[in-house]
């Protein structure tokens, strides 16, 4: 197998780890081919059985010329390493991990060969980039053609979510029995059913607030602050320290509009932390949020942090969004979309109730222990490699390790 994936390093990127070592597991030979990344600037390194290729990339795109050059680069590096890898480890598969969705034409040019292609569908490009511009024009449309090409490459699809299925099945014109949904659920190993805080991150008040995430434009964190300063200016509450965890092309504009707002006490960044303190601001903290801005790609997107909340049996605030409220169910409050005021009010009525609290942390932890934990996923992933498999006309089976 072959993972091909251009956003993010590995082993940082956890869905794309956890597929890695369970295939691994399973008995398989493993290749990843990624970019490198801060700790992760080795170029070759075998890490639990999994070969990994890294290579350099320009600095994150801007623009539709910073696109071009990202997208060239990172496709040179991936045909080059591919061809490195067919030659030495060998693959019958390449699974290619969005964004972007170009890996289809090095996946192409090996179905020449005999191998198959199978598309994880990790993100939306073209709602991404409205998202991101607020435009469509000629670059979205472009986007939507790669898309289309991308599914028409693959053999098989993995979708995140039933919203990703749908894309599949109707924008993407693939058959059912080719769509198969393996969520980003957690290594619950990871995540402490019990764990404990520390009273550092509250900065001598009495509640937390805590966030985890990437720090983009389109993670609403801008409406955050504005829920903030309501609950601080409006409902004179200053007990509540919030914790953002994360970092992002967003991050410094964000910290800037705290200061702007008069906000900075309040509100600590953290930037990027290792694991276990970002497990310990997430401990700590009373309510976990989400305000992701609504708009179509969050409203089918399925967000880490959501599901990794509730591993850590923390109570939800988010805006009402699809496959929000699909994942958080119970243990989540939902705010009117785009209601910054209604955002601070359900979090203040969370804060407020303690008890509540306890019994929406809980749901949320048997909810992910039941159904969204990585451990679910596992029999599906398997079956998708074993559909891929029998459209190449190969008799192999995967088994759950």
């Amino acid at each position: 197998m072959l993972i091909v994936v251009e956003n993010l390093p590995s082993p940082f990127d956890r869905r794309v780890w956890l597929e890695a070592t369970t295939l691994a597991k399973a008995g398989y030979t493993v290749s990843i081919i990624c970019p490198t990344g801060k700790g992760y600037e080795k170029r070759f390194e075998v890490l639990e059985d999994v070969a990994i290729w890294r290579h350099p990339l320009p600095l994150e795109a801007s623009g539709a010329l910073g696109y071009l050059l990202e997208y060239g680069a990172a496709l040179f590096w991936q045909l080059v390493l591919s061809v490195r890898v067919a030659m030495t480890r060998g693959f019958d598969v390449m699974h290619a991990c969005n964004p972007p969705d170009t890996i289809f034409i090095v996946g192409a040019l090996f179905k020449i060969f005999g191998k198959g292609f199978l598309f994880d569908h990790h993100d939306l490009c073209p709602e991404l980039y409205e998202a991101k511009f607020g435009k469509r024009g000629r670059m979205w449309e472009a986007l939507a053609f790669l898309e289309r090409c991308t599914f028409r490459t693959a053999d098989v699809v993995i979708s995140t979510n039933q919203s990703y299925r749908a894309v599949a099945l109707d924008r993407g014109g693939k058959r059912p029995e080719d769509v198969f949904i393996v969520r980003s659920g957690p290594d619950l190993s990871r995540w402490p059913s019990e764990p404990v805080g520390d009273p550092k991150w509250r900065k001598g008040r009495a509640h937390l607030v805590g966030y985890v995430g990437v720090m983009g434009e389109q993670e609403g964190l801008d409406l955050l602050l504005a829920a903030v300063r309501h609950i601080v200016e409006v409902r004179n509450r200053t007990d509540i320290q919030f914790v953002l965890v994360g970092d992002g092309s967003h991050r410094r504009t964000i910290e800037t509009m705290a200061g702007d707002m008069g906000l900075s006490d309040y509100v600590t960044f953290t930037g990027r932390v290792p694991d276990a303190e970002l497990i310990s601001a997430l401990a700590s903290s009373d309510v976990c949020v989400n305000p992701d801005s609504p708009g179509v790609l969050n409203d089918k997107s399925t967000m880490n942090k959501i599901i990794e909340y509730m591993a850590i049996r923390k109570p939800i605030v988010q805006f009402d969004l699809t496959e929000g409220r699909f994942s958080a169910q119970g243990s989540s409050l939902y705010a009117t979309p785009g209601d910054t005021a209604d955002f601070g009010e359900k979090i203040l009525e969370l804060i407020d109730d303690p008890a509540r609290r306890a019994e929406m942390g809980q749901i949320g932890r048997q909810r992910v222990e039941d159904e969204l934990a990585w451990g679910r996923q596992v029999d599906t992933l398997l079956a998708a490699y074993n559909r891929t498999f029998s459209k190449m006309g190969h008799a192999r089976s995967l088994e759950a390790a």
